[in-house]
This record gives C-alpha cells, structure tokens and sequence, in this order.
C-alpha cells in the first residue's frame, strides 16, 4: 500500500493543482504496488493515470490551440479555468432545479436523436437566485456530465475604461465558443445586463449589454452559455427571452438543510451527540449552502486540531450563530 508520505504529497499537490506532480506521485504508487506483487492494481492505477492525463491536457490545451496572438494577449486575461468534479447525483438541489439542469442534460446528450426533427438541445441557461445557492456549482456539474470544460468569464478583464475594447474582447469569447465546446460562465451576470433604462449606468456597460444581446442572438456554436446572477430584477428585459431556460436557485430549506449538515459533517459523525435533523433545521435557516458547508468545514477541522471528545448542539450553534451574525 502506498506509503503515509506519499499520500499527503498527492493531496497536496491536487490541492495546489500541480498536475505534474500530482501524476508523478500516482506513478510511483503505481510502480511501488507493482514491485510488491500488485501486478492487476498497478496497472489499473497506470490507466486511471493515463486517461486522467488526457483529460487535462485537453483542457489545459484549449487556449493552447488557439492562434498565439490571440490565446496569450487577450484569453489567457478573460478566462479562468474551473476542473469539473461533482456530478449531479451530489449536489443538493430543489427537484425543480433539478429538473432543469437534468433536462438540459439529457437533451445535450440526445442531440442527434432532436436534430432529426430539425430541433435543438437547450444550452443557453440563466440562473438567479442568491449568493452560495448553487448557481457557479451546478454549472461545474453540467459540464461535468457531459464531459466538458468550465471556464468562467472574468468581467473585471472584459470591462475596459477604453471605448470599443471590451466589445473586442467579447467577440473573441464568442468566437471562442464557436472553436472549443465547453461551458461558458458568466457569473455576476448582472455586472454587465443591468437594465439600459438605468440612469446611473456608464456608456460603456451599455454598449457591452448591447453587443452581448447581438452575439448570444447569432451564436450557433455547440457550446453551453450559462450566465449566473444575485440579482435577476436588474437585468435587462431583453436578455430573458435570449436564453433557453431560467432556473432559479433559493436558500435550503427543512430536508435540505439537513442534508446538507449530514454531508458535510460525514467525517465527524460518529462525535454528534444530538439528533441533527431536529436541531438543524431552525437553527440554520437563512443560510445559503456554502454558508453550511463553511459551518461544517470549522467544526470538522476543529474536531481533527483539537479532539474533542463530542460535537454539542451548543457547539453547533455557536458556529452558526457566528456565521450569522459576523461582526
């Protein structure tokens, strides 16, 4: 079995996303089970590697591919890259949120069965509804479902102070989507779809609003346009028939809530000495999901510091109470 060592190597290195020697480590696990007689695991583990190693090159790759002039000045400032690695199955959803992200799923997926109808798959999507509810992960789980790349729009490159260039960087996200299937994500959406009637709005998000309405219009790329805001009464009434479906995300309630405390404390709950799913409900409500999984993350790591003999309903909502409450 792998040594002590060489296991926190490899979790160091996923969490500091060195790929290089994330891979070499796993290698060398690999080549240790084989000189211990482990020939079936060794091998496993090599094609586990390997298919792991295409994966990230062919994301890694994208901008790669593009012409140089174009991938090193302009996207490489526009774009963030985000490795999809939760499936739908995980996450926590309402079944209306639920039913939408699967549907435009399954449609992506039998593409070829609605294009004999001259139909399309949906696959531009917003999604409202308030901060840590979901919305940046459920389009990591898309893509994750299909198989593809998630890059997220950064805004702050896209707004320029001089006049024509931003609409110059947002052609080349569009021709961008035409070149590389993947999912695309605009989130804080609202940052740049404000409403054109407000008085305090600068000509320059305007003509970005009015150049976003032209591209999303034309695109017919096969790419997912997904845009995600906190604030869907701002936006621009224009933009809503733009795309496909509208899913709205909401705060967890009674079940959820609950679900959510009980993944989150999963490595510690053999130290609860109280009945979550009567106490949680009331005491966390108003809090979003990232909210909880925060909550949850402190206990966990106090619990593993400090060795506490048991986790109270007091302890519980000490760190919640501070989470509300933070200043």
């Amino acid at each position: 079995m792998a040594a002590a060592q060489q296991i926190k190597s490899l979790i160091n290195s996923f969490a500091d996303g060195d790929d290089a020697n994330f891979y070499s480590i796993a290698m060398q696990i690999a080549a240790a089970e084989a000189r211990d007689g482990n020939k079936k695991l060794a091998d496993e583990l090599v094609k586990i590697i390997d298919k792991a190693k295409i994966k990230t090159s062919q994301s890694q790759g994208i901008l790669k591919k593009m012409p140089m002039n174009v991938a090193q000045k302009e996207l490489n400032d526009l774009f963030e890259f985000i490795k999809p690695h939760v499936s739908l199955a995980h996450m926590i959803l309402t079944n209306e949120v639920k039913a939408g992200i699967s549907r435009l799923i399954d449609e992506q997926q039998k593409e070829a069965i609605l294009s004999k109808y001259n139909l399309l798959p949906r696959r531009k999507l917003l999604l409202v509804g308030p901060p840590g509810s979901g919305k940046t992960m459920a389009a990591s789980v898309i893509a994750a479902e299909l198989g593809l790349s998630v890059f997220v729009i950064r805004l702050d490159g896209l707004i320029s102070r001089y006049m024509g260039e931003s609409i110059a960087k947002l052609r080349l996200i569009f021709d961008a989507m035409k070149q590389f299937r993947a999912v695309y994500l605009f989130d804080e959406f609202d940052s740049i779809a404000t409403s054109r009637t407000e008085a305090n709005d600068v000509g320059e998000i305007k003509r970005i609003l009015n150049s976003f309405l032209l591209e999303i219009e034309k695109d017919d790329s096969n790419s997912l346009i997904i845009a995600a805001t906190n604030l869907p009464q701002a936006l621009d009434t224009a933009l809503l028939r733009r795309f496909d479906d509208i899913i709205k995300f909401s705060l967890p309630e009674g079940g959820n809530i609950v679900q959510a405390f009980q993944d989150g404390l999963r490595d510690v709950e053999n130290f609860i000495s109280f009945d979550l799913s009567s106490t949680v409900i009331e005491l966390a409500q108003g809090l979003s999901y990232a909210d909880i999984f925060h909550i949850c993350a402190e206990v966990v790591k106090e619990q593993i510091l400090y060795g506490q003999n048991q986790i109270t309903k007091e302890h519980l909502a000490r760190y919640i109470e501070k989470r509300k409450r933070p200043f």
